[in-house]
């Protein structure tokens, strides 16, 4: 299929056995997610052709390097890949490890680069003389320069604290919003998935749960991820207008409208809404005088119970979708169900990119 990364993998590992297939966009990030262990780094270094298992496939925009007999070695498939760790070459400057085997084409210049990822100041600096979040930037950007036609990306900023966390996933939006280059991510943290990710790959001991657009398989109450108890929506919308007096962004998703709190936006723009499960509400009327700005009408689509909880699905606009988590009681006492037309009152939006 050309258009798509698409990929399936059988075989052991050891005591580990790997069945995982999937097909995702080739544009985008695709994210490879799931707890430790599941295999999404065992399917990263497949498709890389770091391991290969006999029983495999791996196309990229149709072309083969996994199928039947045939098998593209690593150094021949058009990847670049970053590791947890950065494993710069410590006697070269920064400047000298970005561009130690640069490929050539019209791909991501140097300079291109370096802005993307704020390099500039680090470029005659020795490796030592960076913290970890400069280093991966630095990991990333020799990688780009490769000019590959496929980034495979391996937990990233799993050797990072939460500060150096922070500081890089601006630098990783830059590159999703800037660049056409498909990339599969690996993490077995949401959050980070909910910021980069356009498609999900869930995957669960070894097999794929689940692969969809991200937006989908977070408001599908058969999987996990609707139930856990940080369970939201991310929703990419467009800046309508800004309202500099109150610092309330106006953002369109499927013709709905939602009022965030932001710094200053320009029309026009892309942004990510994350909506958790938990700030949503729901009432049969539309409130008045109250301080919730988002009140919208909304349908019931579906429902999963707990012993204490009900999580819904709600259908927005022309086509969005919303979680909401409300005790049990309420929900009988509204007597809600499935195909309702009900207000979902979302009590907080927050700008996940």
């Amino acid at each position: 299929m050309s258009g798509a990364i698409d990929v399936a993998f059988r075989g052991r590992l050891g005591a580990f056995e790997l069945d995982a297939a999937f097909i995702a966009p080739a544009h985008g990030v695709t994210g490879l997610f799931g707890p430790s262990g599941c295999g999404k780094t065992s399917v990263l270094r497949a498709i890389a052709g770091l391991t290969r298992l006999e029983n495999g496939r791996c196309k990229v925009n149709g072309e083969i390097w996994q199928e039947g007999a045939a098998f593209t070695p690593t150094h021949k498939r058009a990847i670049g890949y970053v590791f947890q760790e950065p494993s710069l070459f410590p006697h070269l400057d920064v400047r000298a490890n970005l561009t130690f085997g640069a490929g050539r084409g019209g791909g991501v210049s140097f300079d291109e680069a370096v802005e993307l990822l704020g390099l500039a100041p680090l470029v005659d600096r020795a490796p030592h003389n960076l913290s970890g979040g400069e280093r991966q930037r630095v990991a990333i950007g020799r990688a780009l320069l490769s000019q590959p036609k496929l980034l495979l990306m391996d937990e990233p900023l799993a050797a990072l604290d939460r500060a150096a966390k922070d500081d890089i996933l601006p630098f990783l939006e830059r590159l999703h919003d800037r660049l056409a280059l498909p990339v599969v991510y690996v993490s077995h943290d949401m959050a980070e998935v909910e910021r980069l990710a356009d498609h999900l790959v869930l995957m669960e001991a070894g097999r794929v749960r689940a692969t969809g657009p991200l937006a989908e398989l977070q408001s599908d109450p058969a999987l996990p991820l609707a139930a856990a108890r940080e369970a939201s929506v991310s929703l990419d919308a467009t800046v309508e207008s800004y309202d500099a007096t109150y610092g309330l962004s106006t953002l369109v998703v499927d013709g709905v409208r939602f009022q965030v709190p932001t710094p200053p936006q320009k029309p026009g723009d892309r942004r990510r809404l994350r909506i958790a499960a938990g700030n949503v509400s729901l009432a049969r009327t539309a409130a008045h005088d109250s301080t919730i700005l988002n009140v919208l009408p909304a349908r019931i689509l579906s429902h999963a119970a707990g012993p204490y909880e009900v999580v819904a699905v709600l259908g927005l606009g022309a086509g969005a979708r919303l979680l909401a988590r409300v005790t049990r009681r309420s929900w009988d006492h509204l007597a809600l169900a499935a195909g309702d037309e009900i207000y979902a009152q979302v009590k907080s939006v927050s700008l996940a990119r």
